[in-house]
């Protein structure tokens, strides 16, 4: 059974690329281990002074959750078993190293997420997981 890797960052792009996932699944004679990733940034500075860390790993939990609704949506719509991760570190890092270590057949990404330069044709976490995974990748606009 082939798995995919699809990180989502609940932008539409990202979303995008799980809706047209979705339509292509078809092509295999059996349905893929599907797992979604939403990688959460760590708190900087001096956070853990005033906020405790279950406060933090709380917030990260719950801004990941919203990240993943929309692709979850889609896939609970369509009746597709899948698994989610919510993950805290560097989006790359994250990315390629999980994707590494768990085996996954392939990393299905959308061209560009939530980062602060609009317009690009390729965002910067897809063009730096495209450089740096060993594990293929699938990029769907």
């Amino acid at each position: 059974m082939l798995k995919f890797l699809l990180p989502v960052d609940g932008s539409h792009a990202s979303n995008q690329a799980v809706a047209r996932f979705i339509k292509r699944l078809d092509w295999y004679k059996e349905a893929p281990e599907i797992h979604l990733l939403n990688v959460q940034f760590p708190q900087h500075g001096n956070v853990t002074l005033f906020i405790d860390k279950e406060s933090i790993n709380l917030y990260h939990q719950e801004e990941g959750l919203k990240g993943l609704q929309t692709a979850r949506g889609l896939l609970d719509r369509a009746g597709i078993d899948y698994q989610f991760h919510i993950m805290v570190g560097s989006p790359v890092e994250i990315i390629t190293r999980y994707a590494k270590e768990m085996e996954f057949d392939q990393i299905v990404i959308g061209p560009r997420g939530l980062g602060v330069v609009k317009g690009l044709l390729l965002g910067s976490v897809a063009s730096k997981v495209m450089q740096l995974s060993t594990v293929p990748i699938l990029l769907i606009k």
